[in-house]
């Protein structure tokens, strides 16, 4: 059985003020071809269809016409709403939607739906678990001790009747532990919403959303399939990607990738304005960085004429890379008086203390300062 594993569409979303709702409308129809080359049984999509909880028409009209052309080509969906989306608004109609194959997750209520489908190696079930949180978990659940996201997709699974004997896939939507993640994600600071991936144990495949770039964690079959299109910087060197499963027997799963190449890329140049500016037009989304020693006089409006899609400007000289210094300060309670004054003479002198210039300082401040050096 193959499937088509994509999440985090993050339809209507705007990078710096551009929308990108054209890229997203080209690279939908960039994975509709690809469904139709791999012709799949399924395709699987964990989370974040939308951008915010409250999507716009454009992108509700968005994500309607990807899901008639995936019903008019008798390709089941399975989907399940994410952080980001309002899983009440994303599951309205669902009961209208089923019969046309399109399977969209309720919002949790203590129950994970199950869908099964048949091949010649026997049923494939798959499991659609929306993005939770604690609270809502032990709402349904008070006599569980549940004090984290692990306990509460533990439980929340725990309650689902998964058969070992047969193949089993499960669509989750959370940040599990050891996932590289990127500037444009929203992950609790501190691992407080972590999921340990032993949750997963029972499942042959666990299709993931929330993380940004491809990657698996903890085995090569829990897999986030990462974003279709970048969307911050930050993911300038992620190879975007769908993912493509086989099942095959119980416990042979193959896993491979197709790259999405989309509209418009996603990059980075640095170099003197002069450089930049003589390399030729471009409509790459760019972020561009200056090295020039002196400000350029109205850079990012002369910049535009050549790269009409450009999203940030920054300088990398001796004055930013100074200032970067002394913002790196900052963490004053760490260091002593004599290493504070040491960062701070070699900043303003371009090179360290001597031996005897630091000796003068040490007396000096604890002259001052009665020793507390």
């Amino acid at each position: 059985m193959k499937l088509i594993h994509l999440s985090d569409l993050h339809l209507g979303k705007r990078v710096n003020e551009f929308s990108m709702l054209e890229d997203q409308e080209f690279i939908l129809l960039r994975i509709l071809k690809i469904v139709e080359e791999e012709a799949p049984e399924g395709v699987l999509i964990a989370g974040d269809v939308y951008d915010k909880s409250v999507p716009s028409e454009d992108a509700m009209k968005l994500w309607d016409r990807f899901l008639i052309a995936l019903a008019d080509r008798q390709i089941p969906v399975f989907a399940i709403s994410g952080n980001h989306d309002s899983a009440v608004r994303f599951s309205d109609h669902g009961a209208l939607v089923e019969g046309r194959g399109i399977h969209l997750s309720p919002a949790y209520e203590g129950v994970i739906p199950m869908y099964t489908l048949t091949d010649e190696f026997g049923p494939v079930n798959i499991y659609l678990l929306p993005f939770v949180r604690p609270a809502q978990v032990r709402s349904f659940f008070p006599e569980e001790k549940i004090t984290d996201y692990t306990d509460a997709v533990r439980t929340a699974l725990s309650k689902a009747p998964v058969n070992l004997e047969e193949r089993n896939i499960l669509l989750s939507h959370q940040f599990v532990t050891g996932a590289s993640c990127c500037d444009s994600e929203e992950v609790n600071v501190g691992g407080l919403a972590n999921v340990d991936a032993s949750v997963y144990a029972s499942f042959d495949y666990v299709a993931l959303g929330h993380i940004h770039g491809p990657q698996w964690v903890s085995r090569e079959t829990i897999r986030y399939s990462g974003t279709p299109l970048k969307y911050s910087f930050s993911e300038k060197d992620h190879k975007k990607s769908v993912t493509v499963l086989e099942l095959k027997e119980k416990g042979n799963v193959l896993i491979r990738t197709i790259p999405l190449k989309p509209k418009h890329e996603m990059r980075e140049i640095r170099g003197t304005f002069e450089d930049i500016i003589s390399q030729g037009a471009n409509e790459d989304y760019v972020k561009v960085v200056l090295t020039d020693e002196e400000e350029v006089m109205e850079a990012m409006g002369k910049l535009r004429h050549v790269y009409p899609n450009i999203m940030e400007l920054s300088y990398d000289n001796r004055r930013t890379r100074n200032n970067q210094v002394i913002r790196d300060l900052a963490d004053v309670d760490h260091k002593s008086p004599v290493e504070l004054f040491e960062e701070f003479y070699e900043i303003q002198n371009n090179q360290p203390m001597d031996d005897e210039q630091r000796r003068f300082v040490t007396d000096l401040i604890e002259k001052i300062w009665g020793g507390n050096v």
